[in-house]
């Protein structure tokens, strides 16, 4: 299963990639292949899901590693009634659309239930191709998550009350379990906070102090899963957010960020598990036997979702930038979905063809949900020219330095400029990047510098020099070609992180590549040079 999985994900994956489609389709189309609906090798039903749940724990867990409780906190305000209300949209658009159908209104209500919840693997991947993860417009996403992972958790006890046909045991037995569930989500919640923020960070510092880096890589992953196995067996709360609360405390460690670095390659490679087990869901006859209801179900998820969470955040006073990418966030369904609708089916309380129309619709939107963001990178890119948008405030002076990228090392970079007195422009695609330039007093353009007009009014033939800082290697090399291939092309140093890097980047233009590594050992050595014992023997004659 893996052996297939993984090499017919990393086929039609370079496949999506060349016809400059997201390598997601390629994915899902893996599992189709693999799945029961079509000839050939079958997967394992059983296996599947289960090896995508690890990578949907892992996922989360990175999350909550870049996120912190302060985060979750500034969001509530936004992402519990943003959730809440879009939730409720969608399940009543779902139910109306059932009872046109013919179907009961249990079946209508759990329909529409299944269509109100987004997946936390194709939002999370979404928002890191994007770059929006740690920007505001991603933590409120991620906020919105959790809230929708919490509501979920109550709603699945609905489901045993539904199949019972509301009788007055079922309804006592839904006040009881409600409250029960209500008690373990809050007592899960109290012991994470009040237990695991102080016992997590202090037993992953007390593993860093042995040195042993198979340890340290155990115990991140002992606590991802065990913490999310822990949260599901005794408290009922799904794995995502157990695994999601995991990370969240580790990042209260100063060796967070080595922890989500041992976890990304795991992460990776199960999230495309994941994709590859859903496509084996997907039997794609029901495109020709109701095309009709997979339509009317694919505009539930991508329209009328989308349109009530962004009328929500427009009415709760937050920017169309903000509400545009928060609609585009929600425009699918995922994992959730599909446990509501298996238990709907086991229950007797939903038909299979219902359960059908779920995963196609879930097929469907995750495939057009990179589109969405495209078009909304590129309307965000259109904006950038418009004459009254412009974040230049004066012409540049002459001679300043391009500084491409206002990450971690480009805001750092930024400082040490401003305190030398250069002069110099930022550009960078993060919305709230160039705001948090801006708000710090340095001129900033925001877009794509590999796009012609972004960079023209960054005006690069007044530059002295380009500085980029952009991590990806493969961004950095289009926009080193773009300042080569001008009229009048500037000298270019660009940031790396491997000797592949290095040489992609010096041949696509680059004066010259900094590797990390290397700059770093050059500092270690001139402070070797300058401690007493070495300075003396600088300092003693040579016979």
């Amino acid at each position: 299963m893996l052996c297939v999985g993984f090499v017919l994900a990393f086929v039609f994956g370079l496949l999506a990639i060349r016809l400059r489609l997201s390598p997601i389709v390629g994915y899902l189309l893996a599992g189709v292949l693999v799945g029961p609906y079509t000839p050939g090798f079958v997967g394992d039903q059983t296996l599947a899901p289960q090896l995508a749940e690890i990578g949907v724990i892992l996922l989360m867990f990175g999350v909550g590693l870049h996120f912190s409780m302060r985060d979750l906190i500034s969001v509530r305000k936004l992402a519990v009634p943003g959730a809440l209300v879009q939730m409720g949209a969608a399940t009543v658009m779902g139910w109306f659309l059932g009872t046109r159908l013919g179907w009961s209104d249990a079946e209508g209500l759990l329909f529409g239930l299944s269509l109100s919840v987004a997946s936390t693997v194709v939002l999370l991947r979404a928002l890191e191709s994007a770059r929006l993860l740690d920007s505001e417009r991603g933590r409120i996403a991620v906020g919105w998550l959790v809230v929708e992972d919490l509501a979920m958790v109550l709603a699945l006890v609905l489901v045993p009350a539904l199949a019972s046909n509301g009788g007055d045991d079922g309804n006592g037995s839904l006040g009881a379990a409600l409250l029960t569930t209500l008690l373990k989500v809050g007592g899960f919640i109290a012991l994470m906070l009040i237990v695991g923020r102080r016992v997590l960070p202090w037993m992953l510092e007390r593993v860093a102090g042995t040195g042993s880096r198979e340890l340290f890589t155990l115990f991140v992953l002992a606590c991802a899963m065990g913490v999310a196995f822990g949260a599901a067996e005794l408290f009922g709360v799904s794995f995502a957010l157990g695994a999601f609360f995991a990370g969240m405390l580790l990042n209260e460690s100063p060796f967070g960020h080595k922890a989500a670095e041992d976890s990304l390659p795991l992460r990776d490679a199960f999230a495309v598990l994941f994709f590859v087990s859903v496509g084996m869901l997907f039997d794609p006859m029901i495109l020709v036997e109701q095309p009709l209801q997979v339509l009317e179900t694919l505009a539930i998820i991508i329209v009328g979702k989308s349109l009530a969470a962004w009328a929500v955040v427009r009415l709760l006073g937050k920017s169309n930038e903000i509400a545009l990418t928060i609609a585009a966030s929600l425009a699918q369904i995922g994992e959730f979905s599909f446990i509501l609708v298996g238990l709907g089916v086991s229950l007797e309380v939903m038909d299979e063809q219902v359960r059908d129309l779920v995963l196609a619709g879930a097929i469907l939107s995750i495939m057009l949900n990179p589109l969405l963001f495209a078009l909304l990178a590129r309307r965000q890119q259109r904006k950038v020219v418009v004459p009254q948008a412009s974040t230049i405030d004066a012409p540049p002076p002459l001679e300043y330095v391009l500084l491409i990228g206002y990450g971690r090392v480009g805001i750092k970079l930024a400082e040490l400029l401003a305190r030398d007195g250069v002069p110099f422009v930022v550009v960078d695609t993060d919305p709230d990047r160039i705001e948090s330039a801006r708000s710090a007093g340095h001129q900033a353009v925001r877009g794509n510098a590999a796009d012609d007009d972004v960079l023209s009014e960054a005006s690069p033939e007044h530059a002295a020099l380009a500085v980029l800082t952009l991590p990806d290697p493969l961004e950095a090399g289009k926009v080193v070609q773009r300042l080569k291939s001008g009229s009048t092309p500037i000298p270019v140093l660009a940031r790396a992180h491997s000797d592949a890097a290095v040489k992609h980047l010096l041949e696509r233009g680059a004066d010259a590549a900094i590797l990390a590594e290397h700059a770093l050992a050059h500092s270690l050595s001139e402070m070797v040079m300058a401690a007493p014992p070495y300075r003396r023997m600088q300092a003693a004659p040579r016979n």
